[in-house]
């Protein structure tokens, strides 16, 4: 199975910090928030990753390069100034992505969920499967629902952990260009074809520079206090 982490976004609510930087780039506990997906990707067995670019998307080209040092293979997808959003940018993946399912996590998000333990829940009639959280202060609406292993659009409602994996055929019939993944993901819950899981584990939408900042301690205190 391959991989993409979603890189493109220009991570306005991160500004100044997104100004000069990517925000997959900006670091928590000593090193780049997209180092963390790259680690646990590899952790899981998977080699092959694939990276949209957009916004700053050189300065991430150049930090990673081949992928070697974390136990990878990079492919980059290059976006078009805006970048395409998240199902645009990933239907613009595809022919990187190959044939089979693919695992796809955000570039801006950390978390500990165990990568590897969803790589083989996606059911032979389904096209995906995504992992939910515990609602966040800041969502505390949700997102989907989920009853038996099933997404459902009814309360209550989870948040998405804006990880999960797809099959190409998600995005059937759907034309190139600038789209979100949310309406694709209702039209297919509706259907009754995508499986889901919820995590109870740490887990982190980095949204905000304040948010940054607090993962950034808690992750430094728990390092010196492990030395």
């Amino acid at each position: 199975m391959r991989a993409m982490i979603l890189a493109a976004g220009r991570g306005e609510r991160m500004r100044p910090l997104t100004d000069t930087r990517p925000k997959p780039l900006l670091e928590v506990g000593g090193k780049p928030l997209i180092q963390y997906h790259l680690e646990a990707l590899a952790r899981a067995g998977i080699e092959d990753v694939v990276i949209n670019l957009a916004w700053q998307g050189e300065q991430i080209r150049r930090a990673l390069g081949t992928g070697a040092s974390c136990g990878v293979q990079i492919h980059y997808s290059d976006e078009p100034q805006g970048a395409l959003e998240t199902g645009g940018g990933i239907l613009a993946a595809l022919p990187l992505l190959g044939p089979g399912p693919f695992l796809i996590v955000s570039g801006d998000i950390w978390s500990e969920f165990p990568l590897a333990s969803c790589l083989d829940r996606l059911a032979s009639g389904d096209v995906a499967h995504f992992v939910l959280v515990p609602n966040p202060d800041f969502h505390a609406q949700g997102d989907f629902g989920l009853e038996n292993g099933r997404l459902r659009d009814r309360a209550p409602r989870y948040t998405y952990a804006n990880i999960g994996v797809l099959r190409a055929e998600f995005f059937a019939g759907r034309q190139p260009g600038r789209f979100a993944l949310a309406p694709l993901m209702f039209e297919w819950i509706r259907q009754g074809r995508v499986s889901g899981e919820l995590f109870g584990g740490r887990w982190h939408n980095l949204g905000t520079p304040m948010q940054l900042s607090r993962l950034d301690a808690e992750l430094r205190a728990a390092t010196a206090g492990g030395s």
